[in-house]
């Protein structure tokens, strides 16, 4: 695969499997929290201390993401108790994890702090939802908006659907492939006791909901929830004195975007995403390839959207991301299982964080689902995949989250087991 010009390949070969997260944590998926961001934040990061058996103490670097909907990140370490040598707080959605911990990779290379904790906070039902209702849908139409509201593209689905439409309509992808996603993802959920939505769907359940925007049944879009989630990265050799098996970073490629962000579909082709052009920076410097990846977690907002990035990151060919994803591959026990822990679609939705998380428990071998644990509390994993059962993918080594923001923009890692 080439290389773009610019790529700097021994920076990337010596940062592989140098940094690691060695702590994830998160809070209960609800409709309703009754809680601040705040709250939520500071209840995700210490769980994520408390998953990497370490001391508040020791986060002394902080990052967050939010769309003007959470708390800063030294409101959350002064409720912890950590004191930072650094911060930044950014606006930003779903192309925002993978990009963060590239950033945090950076700032420690640079001697800048020692252990960077990430966190997103979020009433994603109770307060800001995302579909343009509420005290969005009465803002004035002004500046780059009149690129889209102007064109009845306030929500999310309304933006993306031409991308998705012009796809069915090149490649002759049916909807009935694409509902399969949701079918997979919740089963998958199904076996996830954490998960909000726990009931299996078929392909009709997704085809008979009521249509939001063409294409974009109920069942297409993904949940609404208020949580929190958090990760903590550090150096490779502290990790390996820590709780867990660390998740080594191979490789990352962060906010890649597509040309003309203010309006894409200038730039064809319109069911082309921003994974496109990520791919040639992310499988060189992960020195890895779609091949080699055994679970994928790709950023389902909507099912369309994991097609299209399975597709551009190149699982599969172009125009070829419908069979893909209705194959019966992504599912558990199947070749390369996406979003085993039900993803946006069931899970809850946190801007991407929760994927993240999946794969990490996926390396270490301890995902939580309802399979019995041994008498020093180690989950023994049957790989029963029927519903109620077991989630974890065995023999699981390499893993790649694919993260999105939108078609034009992405970001993405990948991640391999430790010693």
């Amino acid at each position: 695969m080439p290389l773009p010009a610019d790529t700097d390949v021994t920076t990337a070969k010596y940062l592989r499997d140098k940094y690691a997260i060695v702590g994830v944590g998160e809070t209960t998926f609800t409709r309703g929290s009754d809680k601040t961001t705040r709250a939520l934040g500071s209840w995700a990061m210490r769980n994520a201390i408390a998953d990497a058996g370490m001391k508040a103490s020791d986060i002394d670097g902080m990052l967050s993401y939010s769309g003007n909907d959470s708390t800063a990140s030294t409101f959350i370490a002064g409720d912890i108790g950590a004191r930072l040598n650094f911060y930044m707080d950014c606006n930003g959605g779903g192309s925002s994890t993978e990009a963060l911990i590239g950033i945090a990779i950076g700032v420690m290379e640079a001697g800048l702090c020692k252990t960077v904790a990430i966190f997103r906070a979020m009433n994603g039902f109770s307060q800001v939802r995302i579909g343009g209702t509420g005290a969005r849908s009465a803002a004035p139409v002004n500046g780059d908006m009149l690129h889209s509201r102007a064109y009845g593209w306030q929500s999310a689905g309304q933006m993306f659907a031409p991308t998705f439409m012009r796809h069915m309509y090149t490649y002759g992808t049916k909807p009935e492939q694409v509902a399969m996603v949701k079918v997979v993802h919740s089963e998958h959920a199904s076996n996830n006791p954490k998960a909000y939505y726990k009931k299996r769907y078929t392909v009709d359940d997704v085809l008979n909901s009521r249509i939001i925007c063409k294409p974009l049944h109920l069942l297409d879009c993904c949940v609404e929830t208020d949580n929190a989630t958090a990760i903590i990265i550090t150096k490779a050799d502290r990790a390996r004195d820590l709780r867990h098996t660390p998740a080594l970073i191979r490789g990352i490629v962060g906010r890649c975007s597509k040309p003309r962000m203010d309006m894409h579909y200038q730039t064809g082709p319109i069911d082309r995403v921003g994974g496109y052009y990520a791919k040639n920076i992310l499988w060189p410097n992960a020195g890895v390839g779609p091949e080699d990846i055994d679970a994928t977690g790709a950023y389902d907002a909507f099912t369309f959207t994991s097609m299209l990035q399975l597709e551009d990151y190149g699982f599969c060919k172009k125009g070829e991301g419908g069979e893909y994803v209705s194959s019966g591959i992504t599912r558990l026990g199947g070749r390369r299982p996406n979003n085993t822990s039900g993803g946006h679609l069931c899970e809850g939705y946190t801007h991407g964080m929760n994927m993240v998380i999946e794969n990490v428990r996926q390396l270490r071998h301890d995902v939580d689902d309802s399979c019995p644990c041994d008498a020093h509390g180690k989950r023994q994993h049957t790989y029963d995949y029927r519903e109620g059962g077991c989630r974890q993918v065995k023999n699981i080594e390499v893993t790649a989250n694919l993260g999105w923001a939108n078609p034009m923009t992405t970001s993405a890692m990948v991640m391999r087991r430790g010693a």
